[in-house]
């Protein structure tokens, strides 16, 4: 493996019904069954996490390929979905949705830095293949 220039450190202990904390103990976080799983839901879930994780690889990748070919795409708004669908055997595979609104570009240049971004966001280069997502762009889906 290539050194990373980066690692984030996480211990979670109680799994979906325990506690998340970062090493640097900026983030300490109780963990809950969203009420539809039948938890009560009175903490976060994993599906949450990778929503707001995603949604931000996504626009800091939108943001810097914007600056790269001279377009201000700082202003991008993203609703993110992490969704836990039925598999079979009652297993569950994850699907997400990205919602892009990017005021300052006009449609053609937002789709086509959207499609960047989706081939170079180390999130989606990670779920790639594996994981159903649907992207939309102001108001174009990808």
């Amino acid at each position: 493996m290539t050194a990373p220039i980066y690692t984030a450190e996480a211990r979670v202990t109680g799994g979906r019904n325990g506690r998340g904390r970062t090493s640097d103990g900026r983030l300490d976080l109780t963990l809950r069954l969203p009420e539809e799983m039948g938890g009560d839901g009175a903490g976060v879930n994993p599906e949450q996490l990778f929503a707001i994780g995603y949604a931000a690889c996504f626009g800091s990748t939108m943001d810097v390929l914007g600056q790269f070919k001279g377009l201000a795409a700082g202003d991008a708004e993203i609703d993110a979905k992490a969704m836990l669908v039925p598999a079979e055997g009652g297993a569950f595979r994850l699907g997400v949705e990205l919602r892009v609104t990017l005021p300052s570009l006009a449609e053609a240049e937002a789709v086509e830095l959207g499609r960047a971004a989706h081939r170079t966001c180390p999130y989606s280069s990670a779920i790639r293949g594996n994981v159903d997502v649907a992207i939309v762009v102001n108001g174009t889906a990808l």
